[in-house]
């Protein structure tokens, strides 16, 4: 990074950081509904230790790293509030496997990726949000809780316009780094982010060089992504993945976006 898009990057780090700050103090209640989620669920156990979390892993990117994706997730899970990490769990574990397998996409998970979610807010599954919410809203102040939740979601809509920004510094649109979005079944309307779709499709439509590389796929979490590119690929035999991903990235983006 030139010296330009690295103060660009540090000031969107900056924020993220100061988001997640942000949210905690205007949900003071959400550590004791977490543990009731924890508590209910019928899963394994376990403290939450982070209720809203900031993924520790950008504080290791430095001016001479090589950031060739913004990959988007759900939200933070049991073992991402622990590590305060994104993408550690099962679905982390597959999505490295998947650039291990495709070298010709010239990218190492670990190294070449800077990973966000659609809200930094925990909870032990993403469908869970739906059950916080519920739980929010019975407590006294409501409506200040649900500006809250929806304002998670909005500002990490923005992170990754700026952070895309940054990392796309003086780069023709050939070099734009890309954002795959992965999860868009509750981005519709209604679904749990809501919030976060309107804010993107408001953003985007601002950014037409950057909505080209704006892409959205399945879930990485029980082989979603990888079934469908596989599925994808037998139909459209002869072209190669990176082709592959494109295409169903930008037909994903259209039926979401418009």
């Amino acid at each position: 990074m030139n010296k330009d898009a690295w103060a660009a990057f540090e000031k969107a780090r900056r924020r993220f950081r100061d988001a997640v700050e942000e949210t905690g103090a205007a949900l003071p209640a959400l550590i004791e509904l977490q543990e009731r989620l924890v508590a209910g669920r019928g899963g394994p156990a376990y403290t939450v230790q982070t209720p809203v979390v900031y993924n520790e892993a950008l504080d290791e990117v430095g001016p001479q790293s090589r950031i060739k994706l913004i990959l988007v997730g759900d939200n933070p899970g049991r073992r991402e509030q622990a590590a305060r990490r994104y993408l550690v769990g099962p679905s982390g574990k597959i999505a490295e496997n998947f650039f291990r397998d495709h070298p010709e996409l010239g990218i190492d998970f670990r190294e070449n990726v800077i990973i966000l979610n659609k809200t930094p807010v925990h909870t032990p599954r993403t469908a869970e949000l739906k059950e916080l919410r519920r739980l929010l809203n019975a407590a006294s102040n409501a409506a200040a809780f649900n500006r809250a939740m929806d304002a998670s979601q909005r500002v990490m809509a923005g992170l990754v316009v700026e952070f895309q920004k940054a990392l796309s510094a003086g780069a023709s649109r050939e070099g734009i780094v890309p954002v795959w979005i992965t999860g868009y079944s509750e981005m519709k309307k209604g679904g749990i982010f809501e919030a976060y779709t309107e804010t993107l499709r408001s953003l985007y439509l601002e950014e037409e060089a950057l909505l080209e590389s704006l892409f959205f796929y399945r879930h990485f979490s029980m082989n979603q992504f990888t079934i469908d590119l596989r599925q994808k690929a037998e139909k459209e035999g002869g072209k190669n993945t990176a082709e592959i991903l494109a295409r169903m990235g930008a037909d994903y983006r259209k039926r979401i976006l418009g």
